[in-house]
């Protein structure tokens, strides 16, 4: 029995991401979470025919209960970027949506595997990791930032430069989920046309929808790919499942960095290994010097947040 709870699954990313995890058989039960509107769609996706026994809870009152048990949380809740609005802006408003989320997870699943999609991402997931270290359950292998969304644009970059097939690519996107923070590792020749592209590509999203919301198809997209290479080390047990995560890391402990993205192998505790950043280039090496300072201001702004939300 695998229960997968969803916590904003009626926005613009809960929706989709709800459908392509009930696509999977692996899982038995989709709880569904948000402030108005799961009902209905619980109702939608529990009419296709695959394991999964759909529920839907909304409100305050029901979020104990989505969670109750849960295996698997996949945390989309929050505000969309809207042209114009940093992550600094979004933090402000989503580091309260994702702290309260955590805390009921700290106290209904403990054990659960936390993956974390609210932006910005670089400071949302130390925001679950010190809830749940404050309810003492923490546990570094199991929370995880998704960043997958990265590599998906990487791979469809790469590829469109017509250097073969989309679903060949397999590009390592190492550091953090924004801007400077994101480092894709590339061919020297790849290096100038995409790296601005691939750091900024939800730039392209909400500009071209116009006011009308951010990358959700996209992201919904990449979080059910870190769902089901979650599901099938968890669940199958298959070995040499690999993802790129942001997680608790000692890769960049040098440079006083506690979380960091690379390549991170699952297993079924969550993080088996953690590979080492991988050789960088003259470029590369630029582009981490860059990152650091930047991770390191949203890795401290996300662990005050919950200091000051308790003092």
């Amino acid at each position: 029995m695998v229960k997968v709870a969803v916590l904003g699954a009626a926005g613009g990313i809960g929706q989709p991401l709800s459908l392509l995890v009930k696509s999977n058989p692996l899982v038995t039960e989709l709880a569904l979470y948000d402030i108005v509107n799961t009902p209905g769609v619980a109702a939608d996706l529990s009419h296709i025919s695959t394991p999964a026994k759909v529920t839907g809870y909304k409100g305050d009152t029901e979020l104990a209960a989505a969670l109750a048990g849960a295996d698997i949380v996949v945390i989309p809740a929050g505000v969309p970027r809207k042209p114009g609005m940093t992550r600094d802006d979004l933090f402000k408003i989503n580091a309260g949506i994702v702290q309260t989320l955590a805390n009921s997870a700290a106290k209904n699943c403990p054990k659960a595997f936390i993956a974390v999609i609210s932006n910005p991402v670089n400071s949302t997931v130390p925001i679950v990791a010190e809830v749940f270290k404050k309810h003492g359950v923490f546990d570094p292998k199991r929370i995880f930032g998704v960043t997958t969304l990265d590599i998906t644009r990487a791979n469809t970059f790469v590829g469109q430069l017509g250097k073969g097939e989309i679903k060949d690519k397999s590009v390592t996107v190492i550091g953090g989920h924004s801007g400077v923070t994101i480092i894709p590792i590339l061919s020297a020749e790849e290096i100038d046309a995409l790296t601005h592209r691939i750091q900024y590509g939800g730039d392209e999203v909400v500009k071209a929808k116009d006011g009308a919301g951010s990358a959700t198809l996209s992201m919904a997209y990449a979080g059910a790919q870190f769902v089901n290479a979650l599901l099938d080390a968890v669940v199958l047990k298959k070995s040499g499942i690999t993802q790129c995560t942001y997680v608790k890391s000692d890769v960049a402990a040098a440079e006083g960095v506690e979380y960091f993205s690379t390549v991170v192998e699952l297993g079924p505790e969550g993080v088996a290994k953690i590979h080492p950043i991988p050789p960088l280039n003259e470029h590369e090496k630029k582009l981490y010097l860059a990152a650091i300072p930047e991770l390191k201001a949203n890795i401290e702004k996300g662990v005050a947040f919950v200091t000051s939300q308790s003092a």
